[in-house]
């Protein structure tokens, strides 16, 4: 099998963070390397081996935002066929309501897969502004009949 007809495994814990009509969501920078760079998506990402989902979450968000989890619960999980960059990705996504300590996000990892992170209205969110994982986590946290297409 060649290098470019591999398939990549990826499992990945997202938090759902919900403050009164605004989610926390992150930007995708170039480095993304599944989901395409520019859409906003949830704070989170790979599992390392031996690392426990929740583990994971935790470090994810201090990387990608700069807060701290207080409390997580698991709400979804779903999968994903993708190609990006001549590789296939069959990725699984862990979607957890989360709440979060105080404090003003920030990116803090350097040439992350994330360039920016900040609270959007719901009102504002556009399905076709979001990756699949992020449209998919909000319907399943009953928050997309606030989101347009």
């Amino acid at each position: 099998m060649a290098v470019e007809d591999r398939v990549r495994t990826r499992v990945s814990a997202y938090a759902v963070a919900v403050d009164d009509d605004r989610l926390l969501l992150t930007r995708l920078s170039d480095e993304s390397p599944v989901f395409t760079p520019g859409l906003w998506h949830l704070p989170g990402g790979g599992i390392d081996p031996g690392e426990q989902p929740v583990e994971a979450l935790a470090r994810e968000l201090r990387e990608e935002t700069g807060l701290g989890l207080a409390a997580a619960r698991l709400l979804d999980a779903r999968t994903y066929a993708v190609r990006r960059l001549g590789v296939s990705w069959s990725l699984t996504a862990l979607f957890y309501a989360v709440e979060l300590d105080a404090g003003a996000p920030t990116v803090v990892e350097a040439d992350g897969s994330t360039d920016a992170v900040r609270w959007i209205p719901v009102a504002e969110l556009r399905e076709s502004m979001l990756s699949p994982a992020a449209a998919d986590a909000l319907r399943t946290a009953g928050v997309t009949r606030a989101v347009r297409p």
